[in-house]
């Protein structure tokens, strides 16, 4: 009973700290998980490849919430190797859940799809199904403060999602084609150590936020959503100032300590390049990747 499954790492467009309202896109970034089930074993045993002394607690509740709902309380272990940089705003957490999750479903031998029942009965577990299930175990894990079921979508959907994180409701979905450019300094955020109270003085810019994007001007939604939670995070706006004139849309992710330039290749007048240039001298990482829209897989 053995299953292997990958889950996409994504950018913020609007953090749902302030109203619960959340809004990413999937980025070709992957975190892979391999599940290995055993009726006989006790309980489920985590390991993360790239942090072997890494809080294991979300993936081994993804699997054990997987196995009561959709098998017999199978125990086994669960192994994560990934190329999203953990605690950097990049969704680390919910690309681990789901990759997790739809491993598991693999080692059961479900068909995981996007619709079941009349539309495709060969489909046993919905996709946003798994992703509502991730959520659970984030919450349970203690690892999120929102439930973050806008990066968790974005994961396993691929594409642009805007969500309902309260009532863990898709309210769209939209694909999109973008380039992306992402600095990573070298200290770490937890999102579940995030100030909440400053957060939500900026609920009538998040408002705003949620109103662009809802109306599908993403970019513009990201760059509104960076300079109010950048303010409300304490986070430096000089990286999104130095991408604006170049970048199609750029955002602090999540809650930091990340910043995410896209643009359009149609657009002539942005230049990943030159905002490259102007982060090149700051310390941490620059990662080069695109907007994905098809989602997580199982492999």
């Amino acid at each position: 009973m053995e299953g292997r499954a990958a889950a996409l790492g994504a950018g913020t467009v609007l953090n749902a700290l302030a109203t619960g309202t959340g809004a990413a896109f999937g980025i070709d970034v992957e975190t892979r998980a391999s599940v290995s089930l055993d009726p006989d074993a006790d309980g489920v045993r985590g390991e993360i490849a790239e942090d072997p002394d890494g809080d294991t607690a979300l993936i081994e509740r993804c699997v054990a919430l997987a196995t009561e709902r959709w098998g017999d309380g199978e125990g086994g272990t669960v192994q994560t190797d990934s190329d999203v940089p953990l605690a950097a705003g990049l969704k680390s957490s919910s690309a681990a859940a789901n990759a997790a999750v739809l491993a598991t479903c693999d080692a059961l031998g479900l068909t995981v799809g996007d619709e079941t029942g009349g539309s495709d009965p060969s489909v046993d577990v919905t996709r946003l199904d798994a992703c509502r299930l991730g959520v659970r175990a984030a919450r349970e894990a203690g690892v999120t403060v929102t439930g973050a079921f806008d990066d968790a979508t974005a994961s396993m959907l691929g594409g642009v999602t805007v969500t309902d994180n309260g009532a863990d409701e898709l309210r769209s979905r939209e694909t999109v084609d973008w380039n992306v450019l992402v600095w990573t300094p070298p200290e770490r955020a937890y999102s579940a150590d995030a100030d909440v109270v400053r957060c939500e003085a900026v609920a009538p810019m998040a408002d705003l936020v949620a109103d662009l994007a809802l109306g599908g001007r993403y970019a513009e939604a990201m760059t509104v959503n960076g300079l109010a939670f950048s303010a409300a995070l304490g986070f430096d706006a000089d990286p999104a100032l130095e991408a604006m004139p170049h970048a199609t849309g750029v955002s602090l992710s999540g809650t930091g300590p990340s910043v995410v330039a896209v643009a359009d290749p149609d657009d002539p007048e942005t230049d990943l390049d030159a905002v490259a240039d102007a982060w090149g001298d700051r310390p941490g990482t620059l990662r080069r990747t695109t907007t994905r829209s098809d989602g997580a897989t199982v492999e």
